[in-house]
């Protein structure tokens, strides 16, 4: 058994013991968002200086014409042919800007390099406007960057580099300046909407939020959203209203799935999955071929055979006359089959024995894969394969 399969078992394992069969819930906050209170992307182009010859090459245009146009408007004149750019990088600056968010709360932005720069280490962004999908400017972003790591190298053109030295990041880097418009206040109803859909989890969702506030307040819509109406009491108490609602426990349902990477041979199995009765049996069989050439070198001195057709001695080797030399090839085929066990799964299994029942036969990440696809495709998985 391989160990990267022992720790595959280990986790569902360790997950059995952890997280019940049953009757596990969590809060409505962590499971669903209000409709409307969500982030916005902000996005701007902006430059970064002070550079240790690390920044953009000459021929990169972008960052010419950037730094030159911010000269002009700082009342410098400048010739395009002249100005060199190594200190200086071009960089695309992004940022959420948060919910609620009001003028002069600071914000994170991250840089990533559009140019050839090598490294953003010790640079400084200039003051950069971040606008949102409606060409608007929200926020202002200006500051000292922090990549995380380093990269330094040689003449020879060899170095190391640690993390990605072309991204980095501003903690705080950006101010807000333009708020959106968002109230609460005003709303006599307001939709929830779940992150995973599901339609007994928006029925138990509804009913707990009813249960709590003694009437029915609370109706679902559809697998994913369900709304709640604002009672009598909350009508200015609308924040006191959804941290309530946030707090209720809710035992959210899933559908039976798989999930498969099949690059990187990680298999996930959700708690509802079920196995109906099959009969498994996996082998691999492996064929090795090595090629080589064998070649036959004269005697030193030895008069030249040319025009006279090399000869076979005992054990097939083939000699030269005189003092040509012959390359011959030679191959090596090995055919080596592991044995295979025929496993019988009872009907209705879950995970936990379907694992313990592979590891009987001690299948790979690999195998599980094949196994799992095979036994879909018979039709004895009671649940969804989904490949990514």
């Amino acid at each position: 058994m391989s160990g990267r399969f022992k720790n595959i078992l280990y986790i569902v394992l360790l997950l059995s013991f952890i997280v019940p069969s049953a009757g596990h819930s969590a809060r409505i906050k962590d499971i669903s968002s209000i409709k409307g209170i969500r982030q916005n992307q902000l996005l701007g182009y902006g430059l970064i200086i002070g550079l240790n010859g690390t920044g953009d090459k000459g021929g990169t245009q972008f960052t010419i014409q950037g730094l030159v146009n911010m000269l002009e408007h700082m009342g410098v004149h400048v010739d395009p042919g002249e100005v060199k750019v190594k200190n200086v990088a071009a960089v695309v600056v992004s940022a959420k800007l948060p919910p609620f968010g009001r003028v002069g709360k600071k914000i994170d932005v991250i840089l990533s390099s559009i140019g050839d720069a090598k490294s953003l280490q010790g640079g400084t962004l200039l003051l950069t406007p971040l606008k949102g999908v409606d060409g608007k400017v929200y926020a202002l972003a200006q500051g000292p960057v922090v990549i995380g790591g380093y990269s330094a190298g040689g003449a020879a053109g060899g170095g190391v580099t640690k993390n990605h030295p072309t991204v980095g990041r501003i903690s705080g880097g950006a101010s807000i300046e333009k708020e959106i418009p968002l109230s609460i206040m005003s709303k006599n109803e307001m939709t929830i909407i779940l992150n995973n859909p599901d339609f007994n989890t928006a029925d138990r969702a509804a009913k707990a939020i009813n249960l709590r506030m003694g009437k029915n307040v609370a109706e679902p819509i559809d697998s994913g959203t369900l709304t709640f109406r604002i009672p009598e009491k909350f009508e200015n108490k609308v924040v006191n209203l959804i941290a309530q609602i946030g707090e209720i426990q809710v035992e959210p349902d899933s559908i039976a799935k798989v999930i498969v990477n099949e690059k990187t041979g990680t298999v996930v199995v959700g708690e509802n999955v079920r196995i109906q009765k099959v009969a498994v049996a996996h082998g691999n069989l492996s064929i090795q071929i090595k090629e080589q050439k064998n070649v036959s070198q004269p005697l030193a001195f030895a008069p030249s055979g040319e025009g006279v057709a090399p000869r076979q001695m005992e054990g097939g080797t083939v000699v030269a006359p005189g003092g040509s030399t012959v390359v011959t090839p030679e191959s090596q085929v090995s055919v080596a089959e592991e044995d295979s066990r025929l496993l019988l799964i009872p009907n209705g299994r879950t995970i936990g024995e379907l694992v313990n029942a592979l590891n009987a036969i001690g299948v790979t990440p690999r195998d599980l894969i094949t196994i799992l696809q095979a036994i879909k495709a018979a039709g004895a998985l009671q649940g969804e394969l989904e490949i990514i």
